[in-house]
C-alpha cells in the first residue's frame, strides 16, 4: 500500500463507530497487513501481549484498548510492558475510542489527539507499512489527502468518460486536472480574493444533481482567463 491508500484506509476507519475488539486488527489492516497475519493474531498464535486486551505484533507495534479516560495510563502500561521490549515493538498505541496516544519508541516521538483526528497523524505511522517516513508527508498530511481525492476524481472521470483516456483527449484531461490543482492551490494560498472562493462558487452555482457543474467550471475558467480591467471583464461585472 502507498501513503495515499493508507491515509484513505485509516480515514475510513476513524469514521466508523469505534469497536474496541476490532480496532487493533482494522488498524493493522489499514497498513497493509494480510488476512492470514491478522487471523493468527486474532487466534492468539502470534499475539504475545501481556497487557489485558492488548495486541502485540512482533517487531512492529503493541496496541492496547483502554477503559474510558485511561488512554495515558494505557500508553504508560505499554511502555513499561516486558512484552513490548521482548517483542521488539517499534510503536506503542493506546486508545479508549475517545482519545488516542502513540509513541515511536525508536526516536521517542509521541502523538496525542482526539480519536476522530488520528488520521491527521498517519505520516507518523508510515514505517508500520515499511515506508520510510518522509518529512514532507509528516509535516503536510493534507497534501497527501488532496492527492488521494484528486486521484479518485481522475479515476471517476475516466470511468464516466472513457474516451478521455484516449491519446486524442488525454492532453485535454491533463489540462483540466492541472487547472483544478491550480484552483485548489490558489484557495489554500489566498491567491483568490475570498475564503474558499472556488469551492464555494461550485457549491452555490451547481445544481443539486451536479448536472450543470461542467458549465460552472467552464465559466470559472473563462472568467479567470479574462484580463483584469478589460472591457469584457467590466461588461461581465455589470451583468
Amino acid at each position: 500500500m502507498n501513503a495515499v491508500e493508507i491515509e484513505q484506509a485509516i480515514s475510513d476507519l476513524a469514521l466508523q463507530p469505534f469497536d474496541a475488539t476490532e480496532f487493533p486488527f482494522a488498524f493493522l489492516a489499514a497498513f497493509g497487513n494480510k488476512d492470514t497475519t491478522l487471523r493468527r493474531l486474532r487466534a492468539g498464535n502470534n499475539n504475545a501481549s501481556d497487557v489485558p486486551g492488548g495486541v502485540l505484533q512482533r517487531n512492529n507495534i503493541h496496541i492496547a484498548i483502554c477503559q474510558s479516560g485511561t488512554t495515558g495510563a494505557g500508553l504508560h502500561a505499554l511502555r513499561s510492558s516486558p512484552a513490548t521490549a521482548k517483542g521488539k515493538a517499534k510503536y506503542i498505541l493506546a486508545t479508549d475510542g475517545q482519545t488516542l496516544e502513540a509513541e515511536d519508541l525508536t526516536v521517542g516521538e509521541t502523538i496525542a489527539c482526539d480519536y476522530p483526528n488520528f488520521p491527521d497523524h498517519f505520516g507518523f505511522f508510515l514505517p508500520l507499512a515499511g515506508i520510510s517516513t518522509v518529512k514532507e508527508i509528516k509535516d503536510n498530511p493534507i497534501d497527501v489527502r488532496a492527492t488521494g481525492r484528486l486521484n479518485k476524481l481522475y479515476v471517476e472521470l475516466l470511468r464516466e468518460n472513457p474516451d478521455w483516456a484516449t491519446s486524442e483527449r488525454r492532453g485535454d484531461m491533463n489540462h483540466f486536472m492541472a487547472r483544478l490543482i491550480f484552483c485548489f492551490f490558489a484557495e489554500d494560498t489566498d491567491i483568490f480574493n475570498g475564503e474558499a472562493l472556488f469551492t464555494r462558487t461550485l457549491e452555490q452555482m451547481s445544481d443539486r444533481d451536479a448536472g450543470n457543474t461542467h458549465e460552472v467550471l467552464s465559466e470559472i475558467f473563462r472568467a479567470m482567463n479574462v484580463k483584469m480591467g478589460s472591457g469584457e471583464q467590466r461588461n461581465r461585472i455589470r451583468s
